[in-house]
């Protein structure tokens, strides 16, 4: 299947492997790479962890992989096994072609993949567009959904056009017209919390590789939110431009029964890329998960 829907050429799309790959080395785990075959195409997925652990399904943001995400979610391993899914559309490893999201082919493919895997309930774990798909699976089959923890979810609310064109779109057009190491920290800064290389120039390429696609996943109704009856825990960022942290944590407590969240003081849509972090949302998550559900196994 060709990728020319989703990149601007070959060279973008060998660009995009190559920071797989990178992000790749970031995860201090050994990997395995699987594919499993769905309706919609062979779809990749990253393993890492210990097999005796509890299954946690993670799912990545727009225009990146689940190396990516894998790479910040190190601490969650002494807890969990990550299976990480690559959204179709939205990652080198992906299947390249995009899906609508005013349907539920997104869950369909999620619930193809995890059947193919022998999971048939599972803690769902989704971050921004990643959070959309995660949120509507659990929406369309909440019996299958143990848990499910979003962070700065698409699909809950919408932030300022007027701000996201003025902070987001003119520094991104800017940026790409003439790329500069100045363009690309002034796109990123009301994108990202903390400067990390790898993060900052990923995202400066992954504008110019990647065709246009910066679609919004419409907004949950009141009804598909009150399907989660789950254990929920949303985590927002207090300064998202794109999906605003305050928000997004009034609508859920207003809209889901059992639904715990958190603010991330200070963040932007991107959270930080920090050790501290990466801890700090471990024990958020293993804690969650321990409180709300059955015991993990080796907990008892």
């Amino acid at each position: 299947m060709r990728n020319d829907k989703i990149f601007k050429n070959e060279t973008a799309r060998a660009g995009m492997e190559e920071w797989y790959q990178r992000f790749l080395t970031r995860i201090d785990a050994r990997t395995e790479s699987i594919k499993v075959p769905t309706s919609y195409g062979s779809s990749h997925v990253l393993i890492t962890g210990d097999p005796s652990k509890p299954p946690l399904v993670c799912l990545h943001a727009m225009m990146t992989s689940s190396a990516h995400l894998v790479s910040e979610l190190g601490p969650l391993l002494e807890k969990f096994r990550i299976i990480a899914p690559d959204l179709p559309g939205q990652s080198a490893r992906g299947l390249p072609k995009r899906l609508p999201y005013k349907d539920p082919s997104h869950a369909e493919w999620l619930a193809e993949v995890l059947e193919e895997l022998n999971l048939q309930e599972v803690h769902l774990f989704g971050v921004s567009l990643g959070g959309f798909v995660a949120r509507q699976v659990a929406s369309l089959n909440p019996g299958r959904v143990k848990s499910l923890t979003l962070v700065v979810p698409a699909g809950i609310v919408q932030g300022s056009l007027v701000k996201g064109l003025s902070k987001m779109a003119v520094p991104l057009m800017l940026y790409k017209i003439s790329p500069s190491e100045k363009r690309l920290r002034n796109f990123v800064k009301h994108l990202i919390t903390t400067w990390d290389d790898d993060w900052a120039h990923y995202l400066g390429e992954s504008f110019k590789n990647f065709k246009a696609n910066l679609k919004i996943p419409p907004l949950a109704s009141d009804e598909e939110l009150g399907k989660l009856t789950m254990p929920c825990l949303v985590i927002a960022a207090e300064n998202d431009i794109s999906f605003p942290g305050r928000m997004i944590i009034e609508r859920v407590e207003s809209q889901v029964s059992n639904v715990e969240t958190e603010l991330i003081p200070g963040s932007m849509h991107s959270p930080p890329t920090t050790p501290e972090f990466r801890r700090w949302l471990a024990e958020k998550v293993i804690s969650f998960i321990q409180k709300e559900t059955q015991p993990l196994q080796g907990q008892q």
